[in-house]
């Protein structure tokens, strides 16, 4: 009865030693020799912790489930400003007309220009008179002048790509330009250099102009 209860409790004195192993770091000593300089450097000991941990309920945990709500597509905001919008549409031009450059321009109005024997107008536009006189808060400025000074100041002699007819004509031709990707008449009436034709593509570049005071409609 003795032996059996002495084994007994060795029995459960072992399940205790392995229940603790399992639940607790064991802390071990491990001897890492210094490199090889002499016999006067002693062992330094490393001491290192292997954990031993158990794996609880990981059939029962999972991530949390996260809804995402419908999305719904709303309309696009307006556009900030008048440069954000499309650009007017050029008139049209007859079949035969083409795309040709024009080299050195030369103003002779706020709208006109020759060029290579040409004389030529921006179509769309209406020219300010060379001889005007416009007036600013009383202030008298000769806004005309200005205006063709304007023009040629900006064309600067580049070439100018209009559509114009095969023929030359001894008589001006209302043509559609541009100065690299820029319109040429766009660039005028918005600028108060050149007024629009009443209905035409360049009303509301007017109306611009007019309300930011620009060229004829601003100071000298």
């Amino acid at each position: 009865m003795m032996i059996a209860v002495a084994s007994l409790e060795l029995l459960v004195g072992i399940l205790l030693l392995i229940r603790a192993a399992t639940l607790f770091p064991v802390e071990r000593t491990v001897t890492n020799p210094a490199p090889d300089v002499g016999d006067e450097v002693a062992q330094h000991p490393v001491r290192s912790i292997v954990n031993s941990a158990r794996k609880i309920a990981q059939d029962l945990i999972a991530p949390p489930q996260i809804e995402v709500p419908d999305m719904e597509r709303v309309e696009p905001r307006l556009p900030l400003g008048d440069l954000g919008l499309a650009s007017q549409p050029k008139p049209s031009m007859p079949k035969d007309w083409l795309e040709t450059p024009l080299y050195r321009p030369v103003a002779t109005s706020s709208t006109g220009f020759e060029s290579m024997g040409r004389k030529l107008f921006i179509s769309g536009t209406q020219s300010v008179e060379t001889d005007r006189v416009c007036l600013f808060h009383e202030s008298a400025w000769p806004c005309g002048q200005r205006a063709r000074a304007a023009f040629n100041n900006w064309m600067r002699g580049r070439a100018l790509n209009c559509f114009v007819p095969p023929t030359v004509d001894r008589f001006p031709v209302a043509v559609t330009c541009r100065l690299g990707k820029q319109d040429v008449g766009a660039w005028l009436v918005s600028n108060g250099w050149a007024l629009a034709l009443p209905g035409g593509i360049y009303g509301k570049a007017e109306a611009t102009a007019r309300t930011a005071e620009m060229g004829i409609f601003g100071p000298p």
